[in-house]
Protein backbone atom coordinates (compact mmCIF):
# COMPACT_ATOMS: atom_id res chain seq x y z
CA UNK A 1 0.00 0.00 0.00
CA UNK A 2 2.78 2.50 0.88
CA UNK A 3 4.56 1.42 -1.78
CA UNK A 4 1.74 2.02 -4.83
CA UNK A 5 1.80 5.63 -3.04
CA UNK A 6 5.07 6.41 -3.26
CA UNK A 7 4.75 5.46 -6.88
CA UNK A 8 1.87 7.33 -7.25
CA UNK A 9 3.93 10.14 -5.75
CA UNK A 10 6.61 9.56 -7.63
CA UNK A 11 4.59 9.76 -11.06
CA UNK A 12 3.33 13.06 -10.02
CA UNK A 13 7.00 14.53 -9.79
CA UNK A 14 7.82 13.22 -12.79
CA UNK A 15 4.40 14.57 -14.68
CA UNK A 16 5.25 17.91 -12.78
CA UNK A 17 8.94 17.97 -13.79
CA UNK A 18 8.10 17.28 -17.41
CA UNK A 19 5.04 19.84 -17.37
CA UNK A 20 7.86 21.93 -16.02
CA UNK A 21 10.40 21.29 -18.66
CA UNK A 22 8.36 21.58 -21.42
CA UNK A 23 7.12 24.91 -20.65
CA UNK A 24 10.41 26.02 -20.12
CA UNK A 25 11.32 24.80 -23.67
CA UNK A 26 8.31 26.07 -25.26
CA UNK A 27 8.55 29.68 -23.47
CA UNK A 28 12.47 30.12 -24.24
CA UNK A 29 11.62 28.50 -28.02
CA UNK A 30 9.36 31.30 -28.64
CA UNK A 31 11.15 33.98 -26.86
CA UNK A 32 14.39 32.91 -29.08
CA UNK A 33 12.40 33.39 -32.28
CA UNK A 34 10.96 36.44 -31.49
CA UNK A 35 14.15 37.53 -30.38
CA UNK A 36 15.92 36.43 -33.88
CA UNK A 37 13.09 38.41 -35.96
CA UNK A 38 15.35 41.69 -35.25
CA UNK A 39 18.93 40.07 -33.59
CA UNK A 40 21.54 39.55 -34.13
CA UNK A 41 21.18 43.30 -36.08
CA UNK A 42 24.03 42.32 -38.43
CA UNK A 43 25.78 38.71 -39.87
CA UNK A 44 28.30 36.85 -37.21
CA UNK A 45 30.92 35.18 -38.82
CA UNK A 46 33.44 32.26 -37.74
CA UNK A 47 36.54 33.04 -39.43
CA UNK A 48 34.87 33.31 -43.27
CA UNK A 49 31.63 31.13 -42.24
CA UNK A 50 28.88 33.47 -41.44
CA UNK A 51 26.87 31.98 -38.89
CA UNK A 52 23.35 30.54 -39.74
CA UNK A 53 20.68 32.65 -38.62
CA UNK A 54 22.22 36.01 -38.75
CA UNK A 55 21.58 38.40 -39.10
CA UNK A 56 17.82 38.25 -38.27
CA UNK A 57 14.91 38.27 -40.29
CA UNK A 58 14.10 41.85 -40.28
CA UNK A 59 17.78 43.29 -40.55
CA UNK A 60 18.15 40.50 -43.38
CA UNK A 61 14.53 41.68 -45.25
CA UNK A 62 14.89 44.88 -44.52
CA UNK A 63 15.30 46.80 -48.32
CA UNK A 64 12.15 44.02 -48.84
CA UNK A 65 10.18 45.24 -45.61
CA UNK A 66 11.11 49.47 -46.55
CA UNK A 67 10.06 48.61 -50.08
CA UNK A 68 6.66 46.89 -49.00
CA UNK A 69 5.79 49.65 -46.43
CA UNK A 70 6.59 52.34 -49.12
CA UNK A 71 4.09 50.69 -51.17
CA UNK A 72 1.58 49.82 -48.25
CA UNK A 73 1.93 53.97 -47.92
CA UNK A 74 1.26 55.34 -51.30
CA UNK A 75 -1.55 52.49 -52.41
CA UNK A 76 -3.53 52.29 -48.86
CA UNK A 77 -2.38 55.33 -46.67
CA UNK A 78 -1.18 58.80 -48.16
CA UNK A 79 -3.41 58.38 -51.54
CA UNK A 80 -5.00 61.18 -53.56
CA UNK A 81 -8.51 60.06 -52.70
CA UNK A 82 -7.43 60.05 -48.77
CA UNK A 83 -5.77 63.70 -49.11
CA UNK A 84 -9.66 64.83 -50.85
CA UNK A 85 -11.69 63.60 -48.15
CA UNK A 86 -9.39 64.89 -45.44
CA UNK A 87 -7.53 68.20 -46.40
CA UNK A 88 -9.61 69.61 -49.81
CA UNK A 89 -12.69 69.65 -48.12
CA UNK A 90 -15.59 72.76 -47.66
CA UNK A 91 -14.65 72.70 -44.35
CA UNK A 92 -10.72 73.30 -44.56
CA UNK A 93 -11.30 75.44 -47.49
CA UNK A 94 -13.14 78.00 -45.16
CA UNK A 95 -10.81 77.48 -42.72
CA UNK A 96 -7.94 78.19 -44.86
CA UNK A 97 -9.72 81.20 -46.06
CA UNK A 98 -10.14 82.70 -42.56
CA UNK A 99 -6.33 81.92 -41.79
CA UNK A 100 -5.34 83.55 -45.24
CA UNK A 101 -7.65 86.71 -44.32
CA UNK A 102 -6.06 86.85 -40.64
CA UNK A 103 -2.79 86.93 -41.86
CA UNK A 104 -3.20 89.72 -44.41
CA UNK A 105 -5.07 91.83 -42.20
CA UNK A 106 -2.60 91.43 -39.31
CA UNK A 107 0.69 92.05 -41.46
CA UNK A 108 -0.79 94.06 -44.18
CA UNK A 109 -4.26 95.67 -44.42
CA UNK A 110 -4.79 96.57 -40.78
CA UNK A 111 -0.50 96.81 -39.78
CA UNK A 112 1.12 99.85 -38.06
CA UNK A 113 3.39 99.79 -40.64
CA UNK A 114 3.51 102.98 -42.94
CA UNK A 115 4.22 103.20 -46.27
CA UNK A 116 8.12 104.26 -45.56
CA UNK A 117 8.41 101.10 -43.58
CA UNK A 118 7.12 98.94 -46.38
CA UNK A 119 9.20 100.46 -48.97
CA UNK A 120 12.27 100.12 -46.27
CA UNK A 121 11.59 96.63 -45.95
CA UNK A 122 11.15 96.20 -50.35
CA UNK A 123 15.54 97.86 -49.44
CA UNK A 124 13.85 101.21 -51.07
CA UNK A 125 15.04 103.37 -48.70
CA UNK A 126 14.78 107.70 -48.78
CA UNK A 127 11.87 107.54 -51.31
CA UNK A 128 9.96 110.83 -50.12
CA UNK A 129 13.42 112.62 -51.72
CA UNK A 130 14.48 110.92 -54.28
CA UNK A 131 10.69 111.17 -55.41
CA UNK A 132 10.69 114.86 -54.99
CA UNK A 133 14.18 115.41 -56.22
CA UNK A 134 12.73 113.28 -59.39
CA UNK A 135 10.14 114.90 -59.61
CA UNK A 136 11.48 118.51 -59.30
CA UNK A 137 14.20 117.29 -62.56
CA UNK A 138 11.07 116.41 -64.56
CA UNK A 139 9.70 119.25 -64.01
CA UNK A 140 12.88 121.75 -64.31
CA UNK A 141 12.82 119.32 -67.91
CA UNK A 142 9.52 120.32 -69.05
CA UNK A 143 9.14 123.74 -68.22
CA UNK A 144 12.35 124.33 -70.08
CA UNK A 145 10.77 122.39 -72.71
CA UNK A 146 7.21 124.55 -72.82
CA UNK A 147 9.56 127.89 -72.55
CA UNK A 148 11.73 126.79 -75.72
CA UNK A 149 8.47 125.78 -77.35
CA UNK A 150 7.02 129.30 -76.71
CA UNK A 151 9.74 131.45 -77.31
CA UNK A 152 11.24 129.58 -80.55
CA UNK A 153 9.15 130.98 -83.70
CA UNK A 154 6.75 133.76 -84.63
CA UNK A 155 3.15 133.37 -82.61
CA UNK A 156 1.21 131.73 -85.83
CA UNK A 157 4.02 128.57 -85.47
CA UNK A 158 3.82 128.63 -81.49
CA UNK A 159 0.13 128.83 -81.25
CA UNK A 160 -2.49 125.76 -82.62
CA UNK A 161 -4.04 126.32 -85.23
CA UNK A 162 -7.16 125.81 -83.69
CA UNK A 163 -6.52 128.23 -80.89
CA UNK A 164 -5.70 131.02 -84.04
CA UNK A 165 -8.92 130.02 -85.82
CA UNK A 166 -11.19 130.50 -82.38
CA UNK A 167 -9.19 133.47 -81.89
CA UNK A 168 -9.86 135.17 -85.51
CA UNK A 169 -13.79 133.86 -84.81
CA UNK A 170 -13.73 136.28 -82.00
CA UNK A 171 -12.70 139.43 -83.04
CA UNK A 172 -16.11 140.92 -84.16
CA UNK A 173 -17.15 140.16 -80.16
CA UNK A 174 -14.38 141.86 -79.25
CA UNK A 175 -15.60 144.53 -81.52
CA UNK A 176 -18.73 144.59 -80.51
CA UNK A 177 -17.67 144.60 -76.47
CA UNK A 178 -15.43 147.46 -76.84
CA UNK A 179 -17.67 149.61 -79.30
CA UNK A 180 -20.34 148.77 -76.51
CA UNK A 181 -18.23 150.22 -73.35
CA UNK A 182 -17.23 152.66 -75.67
CA UNK A 183 -20.83 154.04 -76.09
CA UNK A 184 -21.84 153.58 -72.13
CA UNK A 185 -18.57 155.31 -71.11
CA UNK A 186 -19.48 158.47 -73.85
CA UNK A 187 -22.51 158.80 -72.09
CA UNK A 188 -21.32 158.51 -69.04
CA UNK A 189 -20.61 161.76 -66.48
CA UNK A 190 -16.93 160.55 -66.51
CA UNK A 191 -16.87 160.13 -70.18
CA UNK A 192 -18.70 163.69 -70.19
CA UNK A 193 -16.26 165.08 -67.61
CA UNK A 194 -13.38 163.77 -70.10
CA UNK A 195 -14.41 165.18 -72.98
CA UNK A 196 -15.20 168.51 -71.88
CA UNK A 197 -11.10 168.05 -69.89
CA UNK A 198 -9.83 167.23 -73.62
CA UNK A 199 -11.84 170.29 -75.29
CA UNK A 200 -10.10 173.15 -72.52
CA UNK A 201 -6.81 171.48 -73.20
CA UNK A 202 -7.15 171.59 -77.00
CA UNK A 203 -8.56 175.19 -76.84
CA UNK A 204 -6.24 176.39 -74.52
CA UNK A 205 -3.15 174.80 -76.44
CA UNK A 206 -3.91 177.05 -79.26
CA UNK A 207 -4.15 180.19 -77.51
CA UNK A 208 -6.59 183.79 -79.19
CA UNK A 209 -7.43 180.89 -82.18
CA UNK A 210 -8.79 178.38 -79.13
CA UNK A 211 -10.34 181.69 -77.36
CA UNK A 212 -12.44 182.91 -80.31
CA UNK A 213 -13.38 179.38 -80.98
CA UNK A 214 -14.83 179.42 -77.01
CA UNK A 215 -16.26 182.73 -77.63
CA UNK A 216 -18.04 181.52 -80.90
CA UNK A 217 -19.45 177.94 -79.26
CA UNK A 218 -20.22 179.72 -76.36
CA UNK A 219 -19.64 177.72 -73.15
CA UNK A 220 -17.33 174.87 -73.31
CA UNK A 221 -20.75 172.99 -71.80
CA UNK A 222 -22.92 173.31 -75.46
CA UNK A 223 -19.61 172.05 -77.18
CA UNK A 224 -18.75 169.28 -74.65
CA UNK A 225 -22.81 168.21 -75.01
CA UNK A 226 -22.22 168.35 -79.41
CA UNK A 227 -19.34 166.45 -79.28
CA UNK A 228 -20.92 164.07 -77.13
CA UNK A 229 -23.59 163.89 -79.56
CA UNK A 230 -21.01 163.18 -82.58
CA UNK A 231 -18.88 161.03 -80.77
CA UNK A 232 -21.87 158.54 -79.98
CA UNK A 233 -23.07 159.10 -83.50
CA UNK A 234 -20.25 157.60 -84.91
CA UNK A 235 -19.63 155.36 -82.34
CA UNK A 236 -23.17 153.92 -83.32
CA UNK A 237 -22.13 154.14 -87.48
CA UNK A 238 -22.38 151.05 -89.01
CA UNK A 239 -19.01 152.37 -90.55
CA UNK A 240 -17.44 152.08 -87.31
CA UNK A 241 -17.74 148.89 -86.70
CA UNK A 242 -16.49 147.85 -90.13
CA UNK A 243 -13.41 150.04 -89.15
CA UNK A 244 -12.98 148.86 -85.66
CA UNK A 245 -12.97 145.13 -86.76
CA UNK A 246 -10.62 145.54 -89.77
CA UNK A 247 -8.37 147.37 -87.65
CA UNK A 248 -8.18 145.00 -84.83
CA UNK A 249 -8.14 142.13 -87.57
CA UNK A 250 -5.15 143.38 -89.05
CA UNK A 251 -3.42 144.27 -85.82
CA UNK A 252 -4.31 140.30 -84.61
CA UNK A 253 -2.86 139.24 -88.57
CA UNK A 254 0.52 141.66 -87.45
CA UNK A 255 0.78 139.77 -84.18
CA UNK A 256 0.81 136.51 -85.40
CA UNK A 257 3.84 137.84 -87.86
CA UNK A 258 5.86 138.93 -84.57
CA UNK A 259 8.24 136.41 -82.50
CA UNK A 260 7.19 135.09 -79.38
CA UNK A 261 10.62 135.97 -77.67
CA UNK A 262 9.87 139.27 -78.63
CA UNK A 263 6.62 139.60 -77.18
CA UNK A 264 7.86 138.07 -73.84
CA UNK A 265 11.17 139.54 -73.43
CA UNK A 266 10.56 140.93 -70.07
CA UNK A 267 8.70 138.14 -68.78
CA UNK A 268 10.30 136.84 -65.62
CA UNK A 269 10.36 133.15 -66.59
CA UNK A 270 12.48 131.96 -63.08
CA UNK A 271 9.93 133.56 -60.90
CA UNK A 272 7.58 131.56 -62.55
CA UNK A 273 9.59 128.48 -62.41
CA UNK A 274 10.48 129.00 -58.87
CA UNK A 275 6.46 129.26 -58.18
CA UNK A 276 5.71 126.04 -59.83
CA UNK A 277 8.55 124.08 -58.40
CA UNK A 278 6.95 125.68 -55.07
CA UNK A 279 3.62 124.84 -55.41
CA UNK A 280 4.02 121.20 -56.74
CA UNK A 281 6.10 120.84 -53.64
CA UNK A 282 3.57 121.85 -51.14
CA UNK A 283 1.71 119.99 -53.31
CA UNK A 284 3.40 116.82 -53.31
CA UNK A 285 4.25 116.35 -49.48
CA UNK A 286 5.31 112.71 -49.86
CA UNK A 287 6.81 112.60 -46.43
CA UNK A 288 3.77 113.09 -45.02
CA UNK A 289 1.91 110.58 -47.23
CA UNK A 290 4.27 107.77 -47.15
CA UNK A 291 4.41 107.70 -43.19
CA UNK A 292 0.52 106.68 -43.59
CA UNK A 293 -0.48 102.84 -43.27
CA UNK A 294 -2.15 101.42 -45.55
CA UNK A 295 -5.65 101.22 -44.01
CA UNK A 296 -5.34 105.21 -43.85
CA UNK A 297 -5.50 105.19 -47.92
CA UNK A 298 -7.73 101.99 -48.20
CA UNK A 299 -10.09 101.84 -45.34
CA UNK A 300 -12.50 99.18 -46.76
CA UNK A 301 -9.17 97.10 -47.88
CA UNK A 302 -9.77 94.18 -45.46
CA UNK A 303 -13.42 93.89 -46.19
CA UNK A 304 -13.16 94.19 -50.03
CA UNK A 305 -10.36 91.55 -49.73
CA UNK A 306 -12.74 89.40 -47.22
CA UNK A 307 -15.23 89.69 -50.28
CA UNK A 308 -13.09 89.41 -53.55
CA UNK A 309 -9.79 88.48 -52.77
CA UNK A 310 -9.42 86.09 -50.11
CA UNK A 311 -12.27 83.67 -51.15
CA UNK A 312 -10.76 83.48 -54.95
CA UNK A 313 -7.02 83.12 -54.12
CA UNK A 314 -8.27 79.67 -51.57
CA UNK A 315 -10.94 78.38 -54.07
CA UNK A 316 -8.49 78.82 -57.07
CA UNK A 317 -5.47 77.42 -54.64
CA UNK A 318 -7.77 73.87 -53.22
CA UNK A 319 -9.06 73.90 -57.33
CA UNK A 320 -5.63 73.41 -58.72
CA UNK A 321 -4.31 71.22 -55.76
CA UNK A 322 -7.22 68.83 -56.54
CA UNK A 323 -6.69 68.42 -60.19
CA UNK A 324 -3.37 68.15 -59.53
CA UNK A 325 -2.92 65.85 -56.07
CA UNK A 326 -2.14 62.57 -58.01
CA UNK A 327 0.63 64.33 -60.62
CA UNK A 328 2.18 65.75 -57.47
CA UNK A 329 1.87 62.77 -55.24
CA UNK A 330 3.12 60.87 -58.37
CA UNK A 331 6.35 63.23 -58.28
CA UNK A 332 6.92 63.16 -55.14
CA UNK A 333 7.80 59.33 -55.12
CA UNK A 334 6.41 58.93 -51.02
CA UNK A 335 7.06 54.95 -51.60
CA UNK A 336 10.62 55.54 -52.56
CA UNK A 337 10.93 58.40 -49.60
CA UNK A 338 9.45 56.02 -46.98
CA UNK A 339 11.74 53.45 -48.33
CA UNK A 340 14.76 55.79 -48.28
CA UNK A 341 13.75 56.15 -44.24
CA UNK A 342 13.30 53.25 -43.70
CA UNK A 343 16.92 51.84 -44.90
CA UNK A 344 18.29 54.43 -43.16
CA UNK A 345 16.57 53.82 -39.37
CA UNK A 346 18.85 51.62 -37.33
CA UNK A 347 17.58 48.56 -36.54
CA UNK A 348 17.43 49.05 -33.27
CA UNK A 349 14.83 51.66 -34.12
CA UNK A 350 12.73 49.52 -36.07
CA UNK A 351 12.73 46.77 -33.42
CA UNK A 352 11.44 49.55 -30.69
CA UNK A 353 8.80 50.53 -33.28
CA UNK A 354 7.63 47.12 -33.63
CA UNK A 355 8.02 45.92 -30.24
CA UNK A 356 6.93 49.40 -28.81
CA UNK A 357 3.51 48.44 -30.69
CA UNK A 358 3.61 44.83 -30.55
CA UNK A 359 5.15 44.25 -26.97
CA UNK A 360 2.22 42.85 -24.82
CA UNK A 361 0.88 40.20 -27.99
CA UNK A 362 5.01 38.90 -27.91
CA UNK A 363 4.62 38.56 -24.09
CA UNK A 364 1.57 36.60 -24.72
CA UNK A 365 3.02 34.19 -27.30
CA UNK A 366 6.07 33.36 -24.90
CA UNK A 367 3.40 32.79 -22.17
CA UNK A 368 1.47 30.71 -24.82
CA UNK A 369 4.69 28.70 -26.07
CA UNK A 370 5.40 28.10 -22.18
CA UNK A 371 1.23 27.25 -21.55
CA UNK A 372 1.55 24.83 -24.66
CA UNK A 373 5.25 22.91 -23.38
CA UNK A 374 3.60 22.46 -19.71
CA UNK A 375 0.23 20.98 -21.90
CA UNK A 376 2.83 18.83 -23.70
CA UNK A 377 4.80 17.64 -21.01
CA UNK A 378 1.65 16.64 -19.10
CA UNK A 379 0.68 14.87 -22.06
CA UNK A 380 4.22 12.87 -22.94
CA UNK A 381 3.70 12.15 -18.79
CA UNK A 382 0.10 10.49 -19.37
CA UNK A 383 1.74 8.48 -21.96
CA UNK A 384 4.86 7.60 -20.19
CA UNK A 385 1.82 6.47 -16.87
CA UNK A 386 -0.04 4.69 -20.05
CA UNK A 387 3.26 2.73 -21.33
CA UNK A 388 4.53 1.08 -17.83
CA UNK A 389 0.75 0.58 -16.62
CA UNK A 390 0.68 -1.86 -19.68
Amino acid sequence: MIRKKVKQLGFLWTLLFMALIGALIGGFTNHLAIKMLFRPHEAKYIGKWRVPFTPGLIPKRRDELAMQLGKTVTNYLLTPETFRKKLLTDDMEKKAESFLQQKLEQHILLSDKTLTDWLDTAGATNVAKKAERKVLEVLDTQLNAVRAKLTTGSVEEVLPQKWRVEAAGRIPAITTYILGKSEHYFESDEGKAMVGKMIDDFLASKGTLGSMVNMFFGESESLVGKVQREALKFIAAPGTYDLVNTIILNEWEKLQKRPVEELLSGFDWDGLFDSVRSYALKELVLEDRLNKTLHDYWPGGSAWTATNVTPVLIHFAFKQAEEQMEISLRKLKIDDMVREQVNTFPVAILEDLVLGISRREFKMITVLGALLGGLIGIVQGLIVLATNLS
